[in-house]
């Protein structure tokens, strides 16, 4: 390609995070520790603020935006005790 490099596809990634109420949230990025700076700094979203810190406790790569939002519809329709389950079977 004449020297030029190949444009990088992104990865998303769809994560939950505990909240200090011990309340869960999910989204999607492509940056995930730029998103969880932006979280605890109150630059994230909306439900985060006046909840933090916040903690990292599930991501899932999902490779492009469509397949992460997809996903993380998913993921918000679980319950609380599913999305548990799902940390549960990541994290041991």
């Amino acid at each position: 390609m004449d020297g030029e490099a190949a444009p990088r596809e992104k990865r998303y990634w769809v994560y939950i995070l505990r909240c200090a109420d011990g309340t869960l949230y999910t989204g999607i990025t492509n940056d995930v520790p730029r998103r969880l700076a932006a979280h605890n700094s109150g630059r994230g979203a909306k439900y985060t603020r006046g909840r933090g810190p916040v903690e990292l406790v599930y991501r899932e790569a999902c490779g492009e935006k469509s397949a992460a939002l997809r996903r993380e519809a998913a993921v918000k329709r679980l319950s609380r005790e599913e999305k548990l389950r799902l940390m549960g079977e990541v994290c041991q």
